[in-house]
């Protein structure tokens, strides 16, 4: 997810405490249903929801270009809720949903704005923060958790568009504990990656393995290192394409965009590594952008759109997410996975894509709230 925005968020002081039910009343009774119902108004109570390390100060001015980076969704979002007039709070939990309720029950808000990707240090749990936000019958942004569950593992989201189809890269799983075992019908070159997590952590140039001891060692290393179970695909030269979907039942697929590096090293492969996502000297170094997938083959920008939303369709996603692809050397299309919690920051894939199809960053920002009250 990562991948610049002057201007810190006045953040609205919450209102002073009401009378609260017990616990079990408040979750089941009236009060929470009709708070589910409300309909979209002007003007909105948004509780933005984040990790605690990533909450941006009032006067972003005082960080420093990197540690910026590393709020700068979460201070472009804020900030573009205060344009439209809403009313915001901000609000970091890291392992504990106690804050969430206490937050939920005491201020009332009209909805969640969902930036939470992990719970407890693991990204498999943010379904679960999801799932708690449904019982606490409140609205939120973003995908529910049986989208989450399925886009999560890239292994399930590849087996279900197989059934429907849809080309992706031969691959096989390797669980922690386990040894490799390469089945014979796939050859080097292969990549290694996390079964579950986002933001590509842990893939480098290392992730492209051509013999059996790298294999073994890179998989040894997401393991270990990264903590999580190993996917192993067919690695396919070619070009990364980005399609961002909006939408619950009617669905619009944004404009491709293209991830671009100017400065490869010569026979190096085009991959998106931790270091080229997350890095701003990186990415400035090496000329790392994201732009408009220009000279498609023929079809394939329809292709992409179709495609796209049958993706979203099938693997029960809903609000935003975006789909990741690898267009071959040959013009062919390879599913790769679906990112359910995108980078959502002003000017970034998303964002920029948005723009392209004529929706402002602050008309993306509502867009995607009004779809989190409607669910």
């Amino acid at each position: 997810m990562s991948e610049n925005s002057s201007k810190g968020p006045d953040q609205t002081q919450p209102a002073p405490k009401k009378a609260v039910k017990s616990p079990a009343k408040k979750i089941a009774g009236p009060t929470g249903l009709d708070r589910r119902k409300k309909t979209h108004r002007k003007k909105l109570r948004v509780l933005v929801l984040m990790h605690e390390d990533l909450v941006p100060p009032d006067d972003i001015s005082t960080l420093s270009e990197s540690e910026f980076h590393r709020v700068k969704t979460e201070s472009d979002i804020i900030e573009a809720l205060n344009q439209l007039g809403h009313e915001t709070q901000k609000l970091g939990v890291r392992d504990a949903l106690s804050p969430i309720r206490k937050t939920v029950e005491g201020w009332e808000p009209d909805i969640v704005f969902n930036l939470l990707d992990e719970f407890q240090g693991e990204a498999i749990y943010d379904q679960h923060v999801v799932a708690f936000l449904e019982l606490l019958r409140v609205p939120y942004t973003g995908n529910n958790p049986r989208g989450l569950v399925l886009a999560r593992d890239k292994a399930l989201s590849k087996k279900v568009a197989m059934y429907h189809r849809i080309t992706v890269p031969r691959f096989f799983t390797v669980r922690k504990g386990r040894r490799v075992r390469r089945p014979k019908r796939l050859d080097f070159p292969l990549i290694v990656k996390s079964l579950v997590e986002e933001a590509s952590m842990g893939i480098s140039k290392a992730s492209i393995v051509r013999d059996g001891d790298a294999l073994e060692a890179r998989v040894q290393f997401m393991h270990e290192r990264i903590g999580t179970d190993a996917i192993v695909e067919q690695f396919i030269p070619g070009r990364e394409i980005y399609v961002g979907v909006l939408g619950n039942d009617r669905l619009v697929a944004l404009p491709p965009r293209e991830l671009i590096v100017d400065e490869l090293e010569p026979g190096e492969d085009l991959i998106a590594t931790e270091s080229l996502k997350h890095n701003v000297h990186y990415q400035k170094k090496h000329g790392v952008r994201i732009q408009g997938a220009m000279k498609l083959p023929d079809g394939v920008a329809k292709d992409l759109e179709r495609v796209s939303k049958r993706i979203y369709r099938m693997l029960s996603l809903e609000g935003y997410a975006r789909i990741d692809y690898r267009l071959s050397e040959d013009g062919r299309l390879y599913f790769l996975e679906a990112n359910p919690n995108p980078e959502l920051a002003n000017f970034e894939e998303l964002a920029s894509a948005a723009e392209k199809a004529g929706i402002s960053y602050p008309d993306l920002i509502q867009r995607v709230l009004n779809l989190g009250l409607r669910r």
